[in-house]
């Protein structure tokens, strides 16, 4: 027979001593002529092979010759298997390995893809002898995944389906005419079935599926070696592509072609080969095709590899930890090579569209790039900078892989004096506080080794596993998972599954402060010892070291302290007991630090494991919120840090007037007579509006109104109106009314009364549909004009309200709820209403205190939804916390009455 492959069976004496071991074919023909069935000596033979590699795996040789001696030795068999029937010398028929195994790489138990190739349809000829060939190959247990196909059956379904021009691609002869293969080759590879760019791009996209399985994490607990991100199918794809687009998948050729560098290629190596042992030894205790990882072989494979147990963590441990490295650098590797892939495939021929940024960088077809290989170099804050372009510009889709080699390569720059260095601690707050993509990036730091090299102690968790049934991602990943979830709470779509969160992440002062907490609440795990309290000192660390204020630092503190308290009290303890909620309230101090764990226990729940997160724990954080809520608005509230906070705020404030070219001395002026509640409740931005009008408002002696739409927080969209007037019995009441009159629906109201008599008040509203205003000059004028009337009324203004509720309301209606408690320690007594929302509420409810000489001298106003709570803040009109029982009754009968009337009409 002529035009044999390579693979024919040749003398022993041309094959290593090793090979000849695994099959030699005299002794082997031997076996056959005395006596013993050919499908006895077959399956022993097969038997003897792996028992041979599976010591020579054990002894710990090399692990690249066994998986190509192996496929060496299933060619063997595969020949002499073919052989055993007559083809005729058939030149118009072969054998071709495909896959995986025809690229030479196969495992004790991997998938044998084979196809059985014709020159043209003969399958009626050759029917027999195919059908005979796959039985025996099934009798002698060599599991084979098949196909029989003519050279132009290949070429259509190539076309076809990408994934049968990939086998293809990796495919060869193992007996037969070389010459059928050379021509299916030259087909399937000419750009009429794929071009190149339809190529890389349906395969970026398949690893991009394949990754969103895996919720695009790398470090799963239990990882399948072959899918996950990181795994052998990611280096694989490197292999197609440039296999399609270059000729060959061999990476010694992509460095010879510049794509790799050699340092790359020995880390491509070193990592693909840790895989290979790994997949090598699940293969061979599990007996079977097995590509996941888990607890149950983990401690197996970790006793093969020689880890042990020591004082600071288990053999185990050791194991996932070099395997979790290795992923990083494939990822990183992964990243590079698909970017280069890009840049040359799709992007090569196209006329470059460049866009400078700044000195440092440039856009380059939307993908950021550094403008000469010495930035990093010249100017080391660019590594932390690079990353804040990015986020602040979603046009940026990307880095470009020259500059993510300059970046890997330069992480020796980021030290202690780069992580002390002010621009480069205020270049990451900034990274912290973008508006776009932050956590998508933030993992692209920890990819390309910049977060670990700036902070260190995160550094320590990448890759520490958690041993128990509850986490399935490792630490950091949990840690960046945490973060996600923030981010997640404040887009629409999270309002049903999460409605308590996504109201308060919009509500938070500094958001920023969250996200630390997040990434520093599990920092000190596998260290020993308490991971909550020894993580404080990191986090507060981190604070000073980045410059935030004496409250700020410690709220980070007490929430990576406390980031389990909520957890635990609300499955633990009776949140039915009055008593274990005032314990909780007390615990937290005030509102401001209930939300901040509220956020960061549900997001830590929901990044520890998704199913962890069903409708009872929901339900009881829920309920324990809600309760403490109420007691703290019932008069337990202590501002915790309330000194510090209010002096963090007016600093930051301060920062921004100095802007506008105010001395701290007119500033100190003009602050002079707020209450200290304006600086509890206020940001610093709108403290800076608020103190420009003020000052620009000074001598004139007529009401100041203040009206601008907002642009962030919980009330997003809505318009913000300022009010300083002589303070009245009746103010908040005529307000009230005055908006109703407008068709305005009031979200938030915020009341303080200044040493000189002034009220200064803060109302958020919407137009009575939920949509924000159009504050056209007409529109403007008109609710100037609305409220400076009701301001300066000499009494209260009521008339007609309009409470009708909507056709929604009418259909889903409670009854309104109020309670009003006295405290000891407080000058006024506290009211709390909470009722459905409508039109007009906040109207009636001022109208009745006026009617009944009731003082308001403070409001926290609340919408949620459909619902509202509201508190406000009493006295008699002797300026007395109300204490006569019947006024106090008839005051929530009157409110109760009222609403509750409105709405069944």
């Amino acid at each position: 027979m002529t035009s044999m492959s390579a693979n024919t069976p040749r003398s022993s004496s041309r094959i290593g001593s090793k090979r000849q071991a695994l099959f030699n074919e005299r002794d082997f023909n031997r076996a056959l002529q005395d006596g013993a069935s050919a499908i006895s000596v077959y399956r022993q033979w097969i038997k003897r092979s792996r028992e041979l590699l599976d010591e020579r795996f054990l002894a710990g040789e090399k692990i690249e010759p066994l998986i190509t001696d192996l496929s060496w030795f299933t060619d063997q068999i595969l020949t002499q298997a073919w052989c055993r029937f007559d083809w005729k010398d058939a030149q118009d028929v072969s054998l071709l390995a495909v896959g995986g195994y025809g690229r030479g790489e196969l495992h004790p138990y991997s998938d044998i893809d084979i196809q059985i190739l014709m020159d043209r349809n003969r399958l009626k000829h050759y029917k027999h002898n195919i059908e005979a060939f796959l039985t025996f190959l099934w009798d002698i247990n060599l599991e084979v995944g098949q196909s029989v196909r003519t050279i132009r059956e290949n070429i259509i379904e190539a076309k076809k389906d990408i994934t049968i021009a990939t086998a293809l691609l990796e495919s060869r002869t193992v007996y037969g005419n070389t010459a059928l293969h050379a021509e299916v080759m030259s087909k399937v590879t000419r750009k009429n079935i794929w071009k190149h760019a339809s190529f890389y791009t349906a395969k970026k996209n398949e690893q991009l599926e394949r990754h969103r399985k895996h919720d695009d994490i790398e470090y799963s607990l239990e990882p399948n070696l072959k899918t996950a991100p990181g795994g052998l199918r990611d280096i694989q794809t490197i292999s197609w592509i440039a296999r399609h687009y270059l000729g060959t998948g061999n990476f010694k050729d992509l460095v010879l072609k510049g794509f790799l560098q050699r340092s790359e290629y020995m880390d491509l190596m070193r990592g693909r080969n840790f895989l290979w042992r790994l997949r090598y030894g699940l293969h061979m205790i599990n007996r079977r095709r097995e590509d996941r990882l888990l607890f149950e072989h983990q401690r197996k494979l970790a006793e093969i590899f020689g880890y042990e147990n020591d004082s600071k963590s288990l053999s185990i441990e050791k194991l996932m930890q070099q395997y979790y490295q290795v992923i990083l650098v494939n990822r990183q590797l992964n990243d590079v090579l698909l970017q280069l892939f890009d840049e040359e495939i799709l992007r090569s021929k196209e006329k470059a569209k460049i866009v400078e940024i700044n000195n440092r960088f440039q856009k380059r077809d939307n993908y950021i790039e550094a403008k000469h290989a010495r930035v990093f170099r010249r100017t080391p804050m660019a590594l932390i900078e690079v990353f804040v372009l990015i986020t602040q510009d979603r046009s940026i889709e990307g880095i470009r892989a020259s500059t993510i080699r300059m970046i890997r390569n330069s992480l020796h720059l980021i030290d202690d004096e780069f992580r002390k260095d002010v621009r480069n601690t205020s270049m990451f707050m900034e990274f912290l506080r973008s508006p776009h993509r932050m956590v998508t990036w933030l993992r692209k730091m920890k990819h390309y080794g910049v977060l670990s090299a700036y902070l260190p102690e995160f550094g320590r968790i990448v890759g520490q596993m958690q041993h128990d049934l509850f986490h399935i991602y490792t630490v950091d990943d949990h840690t960046l998972q945490v973060m996600e979830n923030m981010r997640r709470f404040r887009h629409p779509e999270a309002e049903q599954k999460y409605p308590v969160a996504f109201q308060v992440i919009r509500q938070l002062p500094k958001i920023d402060l969250l996200y630390i907490a997040g990434l520093f609440h599990d920092i000190a795990k596998g260290r020993g010892g308490d991971h909550s309290e020894l993580g404080v000192k990191d986090a507060e660390n981190f604070c000073k070291r980045h410059h935030l204020g004496k409250w700020d630092t410690a709220l980070v503190g007490w929430l990576v302290r406390n980031h389990l308290m909520m957890s635990g009290v609300a499955q633990r303890e009776d949140i039915q007991d009055p008593a274990v909620i005032r314990n909780f309230a007390l615990l937290v101090g005030d509102q401001t630090h209930l939300d901040y764990l509220y956020a960061l226990t549900v997001a830590d729940i929901n990044g520890t494991n998704p199913s962890l997160w069903n409708t009872w724990r929901a339900s009881l954080l829920r309920k324990l919120y809600h309760t403490t809520k109420r007691a703290l608005s019932q008069g337990l509230e202590i501002t915790v840090g309330k000194e510090n906070r209010i002096q963090g705020t007016q600093d930051a404030a301060l920062v921004l007037l100095k802007e506008d070219g105010f001395t701290k001395r007119q500033v100190s002026r003009l602050w002079k007579n707020p209450h200290e509640d304006y600086f509890l409740r206020e940001t610093p931005e709108d403290i800076r509006w608020q103190t420009r009008a003020l000052s620009e408002h000074a001598n004139n002696s007529e009401p100041l109104i203040m009206i601008r739409n907002t642009a962030e927080g919980l009330y997003e969209g809505a318009t913000q109106v300022f009010i300083r007037a002589e303070r009245s019995a009746f103010l908040f009441a005529n307000l009230s009314t005055a908006f109703d009159r407008l068709n305005l629906n009031i979200q938030d109201a915020r009341m303080y009364n200044t040493d000189d008599h002034q009220c200064l008040v803060t109302f958020m509203v919407l137009e009575v549909d939920g949509t924000p205003l159009e504050l056209s000059k007409p529109r403007l004028e008109q609710i100037r004009k609305t409220l400076m009337k009701y301001v300066v009324a000499t009494q209260a203004i009521s008339g007609n309200l309009h409470m009708a509720p909507t056709r929604k309301q009418r259909h889903f209606t409670r009854g309104t709820y109020t309670t009003l408690t006295n405290n000891v320690n407080k000058p006024y007594s506290i009211l709390e209403v909470l009722c459905p929302d409508r039109p007009g509420l906040l109207a009636v409810i001022g109208h009745i205190f006026v009617d009944m000489g009731i003082i308001m001298h403070n409001a926290k106003i609340t919408t949620l939804g459909e619902n509202v709570e509201d508190v406000f803040f009493i006295t008699d009109n002797r300026d007395r916390p109300l204490k006569d029982e019947q006024l106090i009754h008839d005051l929530q009968s009157r409110i109760r009455t009222r609403l509750d009337a409105e709405v069944s009409v």
